[in-house]
Order: C-alpha cells, then sequence, then structure tokens
C-alpha cells in the first residue's frame, strides 16, 4: 500500500515540476515577436450586412438613451447607456 501511495504522490508532483519549469520561460510583457507572432493581417468589418451601423443619434438632453440604424434596416433605442437595446422598428 505504501509504494501505491508514493507512485500517486509521484504522479501528482511531476505535473507540477513541468509547469514551474515552463513558468521560467515566461515571455516578457509587451508587445515584441513573441506576442505578435500569432497575428496575420485580415479584412475587418461585419460578417453580415446586417451588422453595419448606418448612424447613431444620441438625445440631446438625457446622455443615457441612444439610437442605432443598422445597414439591415432595424433601428434600436437603449434607455441605459447601450446596456440593453430595444428593437423600435421591427414592424415596419
Amino acid at each position: 500500500m505504501r509504494v501505491v501511495r508514493k507512485f500517486c504522490l509521484l504522479l501528482l508532483v511531476v505535473p507540477v515540476l513541468a509547469l514551474g519549469a515552463e513558468a521560467d520561460k515566461a515571455v516578457q510583457p509587451g508587445l515584441n515577436a513573441e506576442t505578435m507572432k500569432g497575428l496575420e493581417l485580415r479584412p475587418l468589418g461585419p460578417a453580415f450586412m446586417s451588422g453595419r451601423i448606418a448612424d447613431i443619434v444620441l438625445h440631446p438632453e438625457n446622455t443615457n438613451i441612444k439610437y442605432v440604424a443598422v445597414g439591415s434596416g432595424g433601428v434600436f433605442k437603449t434607455v441605459n447607456s447601450g446596456i440593453s437595446w430595444e428593437p423600435i422598428f421591427d414592424g415596419e
């Protein structure tokens, strides 16, 4: 039974030691070749035509109220500064 306990302990300790060795090879913080190597140039923009913002209107007296018109024809309103949105042009 003692051999089984030692073996289980060994199975727990070896991965922890391996993680510690990897932590020593930490990448320096900030922008450098290592942090940027996975990035590629790509076109940015909406995946679908409906994701395009056509216009944004802010309420002149209450900055929490905003209206957004999207490229697909929908108009949305927020009264809590963008936390939640309500469609107001669905029936048109």
